[in-house]
């Protein structure tokens, strides 16, 4: 039976301790901004949401391609949390659709309230206080876009930055640590 800090260290391992992901979540949010700047609010809330659909699997091939499995253990206890809040996740957006159709603006606040909050529960699966401190930068920076009203590009963009700093931060620890713990 797997103990917690071998299952999250599972996790770490097998996706490049969430890095992949991060980074590639924060190019679509990146995206999204261009498409909110040269395009409408409307076609960046659209491209965000399909966008979106494509994160895991992108994730997943720069996993493999950083030497990565890209696949836990099938008897890590950490997987179904790592689901679950996938679902959570996927549950929620019809609330930042929602609040999008009372003010665009809304839209791209709300999201980062919600990734915010399931980034949140990274730190248990793999095991990093950095994790948290994603988790509310995210939440923060939802809470402030909403609060100074800002355009829908603001939210895209800010959502992206934060998702790509924290993404190369997250990518450089771990190199780093392969680095350390083969020499």
């Amino acid at each position: 039976m797997m103990t917690i800090n071998d299952a999250q260290q599972n996790m770490r391992r097998s996706y490049y301790d969430g890095a992949p992901g991060v980074v590639t979540s924060g190019l679509v949010w990146l995206a999204a901004g261009l498409i909110a700047l040269f395009s409408t609010p409307k076609a960046a809330i659209i491209a965000l949401l399909i966008g979106g659909m494509f994160i895991f699997p992108i994730s997943i091939l720069l996993c493999k391609l950083f030497g990565a499995s890209g696949k836990h253990d099938k008897n890590n206890p950490l997987g179904p949390l790592a689901m679950e809040g996938t679902y959570w996740m996927l549950v929620s957006i019809p609330i930042a659709i929602a609040a999008s159709l009372y003010k665009i603006e809304w839209f791209f606040p709300a999201m980062l309230l919600i990734i915010g909050g399931r980034y949140l529960t990274f730190r248990t699966l793999y095991g990093m206080k950095i994790f948290w401190v994603f988790g509310g930068t995210l939440v923060a920076a939802g809470f402030a876009l909403y609060y100074f009203n800002a355009p829908v590009m603001f939210g895209a963009f800010t959502g992206a930055i934060i998702e790509l700093v924290f993404g190369l931060v997250i990518f450089v620890s771990h190199k780093e640590e392969l680095v350390t713990s083969s020499s």
